[in-house]
């Protein structure tokens, strides 16, 4: 089967940097619903339509086509006593840029900690990295109705309704997320 709109692909990949330092080994495969519902980068999307299982490449992604470039705005000081305590670097909280409350909130990483104060970084942790994909299809089916209405994937590896299980595999989420 064609890779096309409407189809779940199973890709096996790996992710560095666009000097091949490996930023993820892809232990798990991406699973995602094909055909522009933001489960993926859309350069990832145009790089496997219409190939089939077995399909293989490498890619690069500019950042513009993957997190966009880093924005030191998005880097904020803020009291330590603002926060939750016990706090570490790597914690993440969702929080409003600054001085716009119309905007959507955001994720702001803990990126350092200095006596009483706390930098949190609102940028992706890939933003400004030109990224490198090592891809291979390994199966492409149809979509379920359900997946379709709901614009992602279900089961293995997908997202999960009405299951309050957490079957432990860090790093699925961001698959059933849209990603800009």
């Amino acid at each position: 089967m064609k890779i096309a709109k409407n189809t779940v692909v199973t890709v096996n990949y790996k992710l560095s940097d666009a000097q091949n330092n490996l930023i993820e080994d892809g232990s798990q495969p991406m699973v995602y619903l094909h055909g522009g519902y933001e489960n993926t980068l859309p350069k990832i999307e145009e790089e496997l339509d219409g190939k089939e299982e077995g399909y293989s490449s490498v890619i690069q992604i500019e950042p513009d086509d993957a997190f966009g470039d880093y924005d030191p705005a998005l880097v904020k000081v803020e009291p330590r006593n603002r926060l939750p305590e016990p706090l570490e670097v790597g914690m993440q909280f969702e929080g409003m840029p600054d001085g716009d409350s119309d905007e959507e909130a955001m994720i702001f990483t803990v990126t350092d900690i200095a006596d009483d104060k706390v930098v949190l970084d609102g940028n992706h942790p890939l933003a400004g990295m030109a990224l490198r994909f090592e891809l291979s299809v390994a199966s492409v089916r149809a979509a379920t109705d359900e997946e379709i209405a709901h614009e992602h994937v279900h089961g293995a590896h997908g997202h999960h309704h009405g299951d309050d299980e957490d079957d432990g595999e860090e790093g699925d989420h961001f698959r059933t997320h849209p990603v800009h």
